[in-house]
């Protein structure tokens, strides 16, 4: 593991003086800044002078145990992590621990590498819990109306901004639910069209006959021999946007048409020899590669060029890092309105489970899963098992696949027992095994643990 850009504090607190010099050498080596202390009440002293990130502390010490400072720690400082170490391993101790608010247990003797990424797991809820405190007591909305503080987004407000000072078409690239026709409205309202109107049409599953219909407007028979005509969006939008979504799906013979729009600044209307000018500016939006499209000769080369002038791609929302947390403190602030007295939180498991999914549907599923949490959960505590099981399935997944099978068969046995309150014949039964074949896991996994 290279060493850490940041200087988080680290407390250790133990009344060997081995093991914390062991401590302090390996956790100092890896970038951490390592105090230590050989009591809780040293251990208290240091807390209450300053700031520290994790303390990791031992079960039993002389005078108050390990338990105690847990506990204190959780009821004084919502901005410290804990976790316990301990010489006497048992499950009833995880168990202890784990109620009291540690969120990590290791058993002496464990190696460097079992200690770095208890060390990390714990780091990382603490950043996601901070991150999400923030986005609570300060949410930062873009000056166009969109959140996002990642280094990804950032980039896109600045295109934004540089694309709305210009007048050349837009292509915006990305996935479906990553919010295209809004950085497209967010274009137009920040331009010098932003009185004139933004005229959004899908290009999907309009028949040609109809689209053409629509886009350039036509004149009909109309009773007593009198003509009708009938608007299209090309005038309708005379002098402001027109946002074509999923502009990969718009009919060839159409695509030449709006080529034809594009290079001659005027257009007729379906029924009429006279020419109209197209006064408009042109954003286009697709979730698919229109390069791979023109290999395949189902889109134009030439078209392509033209849109392709100014090309904005937005990231993937698992590519936003902490902005998953920001969107989902709106929506949770946002959609509780009227639904429940209080805004519920997530706890910091939960956070994990936001953080660590993929979210294929991006920000529009972000927001229909916050809307179902906030209609099926009654506790003002959003958890793990509220979560859809796909979600809480694909996370376990990714969590578990750099470890080996015996940790995670004795880490499962541990947190069913402490699920179970403790009760091994209740936990037995959710494990689909026997008390003596629960017995027997469980000194295998105390003796088999590695050495320090």
């Amino acid at each position: 593991m290279p060493p850490r850009d940041t200087r988080e504090c680290l407390l250790v607190v133990d009344d060997s003086i081995d093991t914390r010099e062991l401590l302090q050498r390996n956790l100092s080596a890896q970038g951490y800044e390592v105090l230590t202390a050989a009591d809780a009440s040293e251990a208290l002293r240091i807390l209450g002078m300053r700031h520290v990130d994790l303390v990791i502390t031992d079960f039993k010490m002389p005078g108050a145990s390990g338990l105690d400072l847990v506990r204190h720690i959780r009821e004084n400082l919502k901005t410290t992590e804990v976790m316990m170490i301990t010489g006497f391993p048992s499950v009833e101790g995880a168990v202890k621990a784990i109620k009291s608010g540690a969120g990590e247990y290791l058993s002496k003797p464990f190696t460097k590498e079992e200690l770095f990424a208890a060390v990390s797991r714990v780091m990382e809820r603490l950043s996601l819990r901070k991150a999400s405190q923030a986005s609570s007591e300060r949410p930062i909305a873009n000056p166009l109306g969109m959140l996002g503080e990642s280094d990804a987004m950032q980039a896109v407000f600045k295109a934004v901004a540089r694309a709305a000072s210009s007048i050349t078409p837009v292509l915006i690239t990305g996935e479906n639910g990553t919010g295209k026709e809004l950085l497209a409205r967010a274009i137009h309202y920040g331009s010098s069209r932003a009185r004139a109107p933004f005229v959004s049409i899908n290009c999907t599953g309009s028949p040609e006959e109809l689209f053409e219909r629509q886009l350039f407007g036509y004149i009909s028979g109309g009773p007593n021999g009198k003509t009708e005509a009938h608007l299209g969006f090309l005038q309708l939008v005379d002098g402001g946007t027109l946002y074509l979504e999923e502009v990969s799906e718009l009919p060839y013979a159409m695509q030449t048409g709006l080529l034809h729009v594009l290079e001659e600044r005027e257009f007729q209307v379906l029924g009429s020899t006279d020419s109209h000018a197209a006064s408009f500016r042109l954003i286009a939006a697709s979730d698919r590669d229109l390069r791979a499209l023109v290999n395949e000769g189902v889109f134009r080369d030439d078209l392509y060029i033209r849109l392709s002038m100014n090309v904005l791609a937005v990231p993937a929302l698992r590519e936003r890092g902490n902005d998953v947390l920001l969107l989902a403190r709106h929506f949770l602030n946002e959609l509780s309105k009227g639904v429940t007295k209080s805004v519920p939180r997530l706890s910091d498991h939960a956070m994990e489970v936001v953080k660590s999914y993929a979210w294929p549907g991006n920000i529009g599923e972000l927001q229909n899963i916050i809307s179902q949490l906030l209609h099926s959960t009654e506790s003002d505590i959003i958890d793990v098992p509220d979560f859809p099981p796909h979600m809480r399935f694909s996370v376990a997944e990714v969590s578990i696949l750099n470890r080996s099978l015996a940790t995670v068969e004795a880490e499962h046995i541990r947190n069913v027992i402490a699920a179970a309150g403790g009760n091994k014949t209740r936990a037995a039964e959710i494990l689909g095994i026997n008390r003596k074949t629960l017995r027997e896991k469980l000194k295998q996994s105390e003796s088999t643990a590695p050495g320090s």
